[in-house]
């Protein structure tokens, strides 16, 4: 049944749908990206959009990572609402390091589950396999009002557990590879695909930053990427969506602009040497199974430090550092970037525009970079676009966050009636 009354998802009023809200995450899209392939005539659609619709900047979660920031879009808030602040985490009460990618993670419903409760058709189709259970938490899978699922295991989901049998052989595309542009065009399509038969009332399509740690913005690789998004963007606005897209976070290079190596301050290494072999301990939020995009090399790391240790020596030590541009202690972290504090060390690290963050040199490998290294997770990773096809009020950044997505997409798509 449609939705006809406001939907409450954790203290947000989002309006009703008259057509379908969609909110598409580009990840890793550095504004420049857009700029790029806009001035070079690849994207019609984007730069009508852009003319007809309401353009913005939005800033993203810190630490500027894939999880934190899907989440935060999902449920509408912070990740100290919903707890997830990375890919990666330390739990201090078994002493391991754990990917946060468990649905035992997630503190707060998301928007999906809501909707669903309200009656609502919803579809959330997203590139990595990592945030499928995740983004689908709360929803009862059938064929009629919830489908969500990865390109990456698109050839085996079943309706009880993703809404849709073998969604591969009803895309009629095969499972791309993981490291492509095919793993994201895979998302796109079948958006377009659920939203001309399946109808949803609330979408997600949530793609992969493979194209961005690989490709500039001026390269040929990544102008090939948002020309094919382009194409997809059309059919999706075409077929009269309310469509917010924006992304996770921005990517900027960290290499030697002469060398083309790596630019790596190893936090582990120093740590190890101030205050003796892991007796401290650094995490890297930006850890996951894809380490061929990243090296789990990124802008932002955590540290927990041991017993006694004199963490206002430690901090100014750290801030001295030619290659840090902030350090907080847990408590300023927590209040400047709305964190769960039981779930990061007891300072926070993020690194300047062009440098990343690692552990121990000897625990990166770093051979599988075909490219010289792109990267993100921090400050300089923050802003992001923020582009409704439909004219609406908006503030700028920073008050506008990406995690405002869907109620910015729910209001559009509540101003008119869907298309006849």
């Amino acid at each position: 049944m449609p939705v006809t009354r406001p939907v409450v998802a954790n203290d947000r009023t989002y309006a009703a749908p008259k057509t379908c809200a969609i909110a598409i995450c580009l990840d890793g899209c550095e504004p420049e990206y857009l700029d790029v392939a806009i001035a070079e005539g690849l994207m019609p659609t984007l730069k009508r959009i852009r003319e007809t619709g309401t353009v913005r900047m939005a800033h993203s979660v810190i630490p500027s990572f894939t999880n934190p920031n899907n989440l935060s879009i999902a449920t509408g808030r912070p990740p100290s609402v919903h707890g997830i602040c990375g890919n990666f985490l330390f739990d201090p009460d078994t002493g391991e390091e754990v990917m946060m990618n468990d649905v035992r993670f997630l503190r707060a419903p998301t928007l999906f589950s809501k909707f669903y409760d309200a009656g609502a058709r919803v579809a959330v189709v997203t590139a990595k396999d990592k945030l499928r259970a995740l983004l689908g938490a709360g929803l009862k899978f059938d064929e009629d009002r919830a489908i969500a699922f990865s390109s990456e295991k698109s050839d085996t989901t079943t309706v009880a557990e993703h809404g849709i049998d073998n969604a591969s052989a009803w895309l009629g595309m095969p499972v791309p590879e993981v490291y492509s542009a095919e793993l994201s065009e895979f998302v796109f399509a079948a958006g377009v695909k659920l939203l001309k038969e399946w109808k949803p009332d609330v979408m997600y399509l949530s793609t992969t930053d493979y194209i961005q740690h690989k490709f500039a913005p001026d390269e040929q690789g990544a102008k090939d990427f948002y020309a094919m998004f382009d194409r997809y963007l059309a059919e999706l606005d075409a077929l009269g969506a309310a469509v917010v897209v924006t992304a996770d976070h921005g990517m900027k290079p960290k290499h030697d602009r002469v060398t083309k190596e790596p630019s790596v301050i190893y936090m582990q290494d120093v740590f190890d040497d101030w205050l003796g072999e892991a007796q401290a301990r650094v995490i890297l939020p930006i850890t996951d199974p894809y380490v061929v995009h990243h090296g789990a090399l990124g802008a932002f790391a955590t540290a927990y430090l041991p017993e006694g240790a004199d963490r206002a020596d430690i901090i100014a030590r750290i801030k001295a550092l030619p290659e840090m541009l902030e350090v907080l202690t847990k408590e300023e972290a927590v209040a400047k970037y709305e964190l769960p504090a039981d779930r990061i060390g007891d300072l926070t690290m993020v690194s300047t525009e062009n440098m990343t963050i690692g552990t121990s040199e000897d625990r990166h490998d770093l051979a599988a970079l075909g490219e010289p290294l792109r990267s993100h997770g921090g400050l300089t990773e923050q802003e992001v676009p923020f582009i409704v096809n439909r004219k609406i009020d908006l503030p700028n950044a920073p008050e506008l966050r990406n995690f405002d997505a869907f109620f910015y997409a729910t209001a559009a798509a509540a101003l008119e009636e869907v298309p006849a």
